[in-house]
């Protein structure tokens, strides 16, 4: 019998442009065909709509460009077979997140998904119905069955698919980018293998969607668990593989390894990614950040750089009355290596009204973070109005550590479309600022090195208001994360009171949250639709500590 020619078709869809990633995928099947004589080749889940298409499931016209992307799709694809993922059904009845298998300009046959995902990030009841059913295609004498993503982390849709006769199962993703997630997928995927004796085609998408990134490393297993094919972290592409019998009938599969990537790699490429994307999918003709001589403010700058491109960059340094000079030195020295348009713009004078506008209405109270918070407004205030005027997009800069504690301004420095470190602890920024300037110097070393400050009063820095780093990241971890109470971080050595100081501080800042920009997620929980959090909420840290 002769081998057939599989295709992972790792692609990277827009949400809601069923008409574009229809013309990509019949662009990508028609180069396999050409390329590779690909027999199939294999889509992400929800293909035709992208994913997470979240309400637009609830818009019948949606599903109207479904049908007819349908037939777009039987029409023009010729002498190559493909599986696409869409949602199949109607609106508020049965609609179902579905898998369709297209061959000769005829659907041979669709398949349900069965495991409905819920939780963290996922929220698939809320528009679909489960499968029940297996499905299993007879293609060119190999009997192939379909799963789509959740379905693999559980037993029984793959048992069905060997029950109905399949010797081979392929499996449609949509699995978001997170900390170690390619390394579980293998892992549960195996379970698969060694439950059914059969190969398993793993295969996801790329690309950034909002707060979600999609890392593909789609693969393939042999029926002995073994890794036989996998496709790179992060890239576009076709990546063949073939499926052919030995003398006894038993399948067999080839296929080129792509070499994995260190976990500090794949954590910036997906930031690099999410935030492309973002600006691309989104149509803004470049960035603008406030670039402070901070460490913040320069990763993000390095990753803005490495994004679109310098030429569409645009750094501004406002610095107060409280700006070290290291810090206008560093800030300069990184805009003109990268080659970034660089802007100086003081804020004193701006700074200096608003005081004066103020004065009678703060006429005997002190000093606080009001002033500071002015400071912080103004620059935000300049970045918006540069932002407006060029249609170019604010980044905010601030880190998930800033983000969970409330040390952040609203309006100020928290103003902006897109938050590329919202969900990166700060431990971790240093990391992945050591990491970008082993790929070629860019941030300078007195910028990761001086002891971080907002610089909005004299001699300020960070660890005067917040636990050090180091220990508050472990705390926040926890907390956050880990969903571990006051009790449960004493009991495992933590000061009980900066534990207590810290989950009120993450707990009375979920107003600011809110109303904060969308940013990667890279981690287990991440801040916006994978933590929801009341804002009014009379749940305190213990009553024994009140």
């Amino acid at each position: 019998m002769q081998a057939l020619t599989l295709v992972m078709g790792q692609i990277n869809p827009v949400v809601g442009d069923v008409a574009g990633n229809v013309l990509k995928i019949i662009t990508a099947a028609h180069q396999a065909r050409d390329e590779f004589k690909a027999d199939l080749v294999i889509f992400p889940e929800l293909t035709l709509t992208g994913y997470p298409p979240e309400d637009l499931l609830l818009r019948p016209g949606l599903l109207k460009r479904v049908d007819k992307a349908l037939l777009n799709l039987k029409k023009h694809l010729s002498n190559v077979a493909v599986l696409i993922g869409h949602p199949d059904g109607e609106v508020r009845k049965e609609l179902y997140n579905a898998a369709s298998f297209i061959h000769d300009g005829e659907i041979i046959a669709t398949y349900f998904k069965q495991n409905l995902p819920n939780y963290s990030v996922f929220d698939e009841k809320r528009y679909f119905v489960e499968g029940k059913e297996a499905c299993v295609v007879d293609f060119k004498g190999y009997r192939i069955g379909i799963t789509i993503c959740e379905d693999i982390w559980f037993t029984a849709p793959a048992s069905q698919a060997m029950d109905a006769g399949a010797e081979l199962i392929v499996n449609l993703n949509a699995s978001p980018f997170r900390r170690g997630k390619w390394q579980l997928r293998e892992t549960e995927v195996r379970k698969r293998v060694a439950e059914t004796g059969l190969p398993i085609i793993y295969v996801n998408q790329v690309g950034g969607q909002d707060e979600l990134v999609f890392d593909g490393c789609s693969f393939a297993l042999d029926s002995k668990g073994n890794k036989v094919a996998r496709a790179p972290a992060f890239d576009s592409g076709l990546f063949p593989f073939t499926v052919g019998r030995d003398e006894s009938g038993r399948l067999l599969i080839s296929g080129d390894l792509a070499d994995k990537e260190d976990e500090l790699a794949m954590i910036y490429k997906a930031l690099k990614t999410g935030l492309s994307d973002y600006i691309e999918k989104n149509h803004f003709p470049g960035v603008v950040l406030g670039l402070s001589g901070g460490i913040d403010s320069a990763l993000t700058l390095a990753l803005a750089v490495d994004a679109i491109g310098a030429e569409r960059v645009h750094a501004v340094m406002m610095p107060s009355r409280y700006t070290a000079q290291i810090s206008l030195d560093d800030a300069k020295a990184m805009a003109e290596g990268l080659g970034v348009k660089y802007s100086l713009m003081p804020i004193e004078a701006v700074f200096e009204q608003f005081l004066a506008t103020l004065s009678e209405q703060f006429a005997g109270l002190p000093v606080d973070t009001t002033e500071e918070n002015i400071q912080a407004r103004c620059r935000g205030i300049i970045l918006m109005a540069l932002s407006n005027k060029t249609g170019s997009m604010v980044l905010s800069t601030g880190n998930k550590s800033e983000m969970a504690v409330g040390y952040s301004t609203l309006y100020g420095d928290m103003a902006g479309g897109y938050a590329p470190l919202k969900d990166v602890y700060k431990t971790l920024v240093y990391k992945l600022s050591y990491y970008r300037n082993s790929l070629s110097p860019v941030i300078p070393e007195r910028i990761i090195t001086r002891p971080p400050s907002a610089e909005l009063a004299p001699d300020q820095y960070d660890q005067d208001s917040l636990p050090p780093y180091e220990i508050l990241d472990v705390l926040l971890e926890r907390y956050i994360a880990d969903d571990n109470c006051f009790e449960d971080m004493v009991a495992e050595g933590h000061d009980a009171e900066m534990v207590a100081r810290v989950i009120k501080m993450v707990d009375r800042n979920e107003y600011k949250r809110r109303q904060a920009p969308p940013g990667i997620r890279i981690s287990s929980r991440a801040f916006g639709r994978d933590r929801r959090y009341p804002i009014t909420s009379g749940y305190t840290v213990t009553s024994t500590i009140e």
